[in-house]
């Protein structure tokens, strides 16, 4: 398998950081724009998308301001991968953006990018940021 690269995508958002939080921290609020369901045990989420799923463990947090999801093996290990999810706001203007970053293979770059783009649309059709 081919080592995965770091990449990062910044998302403008017209959100209080507060409401965004609440869709990116709780396993129901990721529900209802990253995955198709999403349960908690503890620090560790299972994603559920289509018939596939995949299990992370909540790295870190810091209240109001960002996620860190790393991913696990099958033994609930962590692997060398994550996503993390860094809501910034402007100190001048007080403009909202979301930070990802992500690993994807390099030849699926695009792919993944594109992934984050359209996840992030629903993201903003939900809080009303279109």
């Amino acid at each position: 398998m081919d080592q995965k690269v770091r990449y990062e995508i910044e998302f403008p958002i017209n959100s209080s950081p507060q409401l965004l939080y609440q869709y990116i921290s709780t396993p129901s609020g990721l529900s209802e724009w990253f995955a198709d369901n999403v349960n908690s045990r503890g620090e560790f989420f299972t994603f559920i998308w289509n018939d596939s799923e995949e299990k992370a463990r909540l790295a870190s947090k810091k209240t109001g301001e960002k996620v860190k999801f790393k991913w696990v093996d099958d033994k609930g290990k962590d692997t060398e991968y994550f996503f993390e999810l860094h809501i910034l706001v402007d100190e001048l203007t007080k403009d909202v953006s979301l930070m990802v970053v992500d690993f994807a293979e390099k030849d699926e770059l695009e792919e993944a990018t594109l992934l984050w783009e359209n996840q992030i649309s629903d993201l903003k059709h939900l809080i009303g940021s279109v």
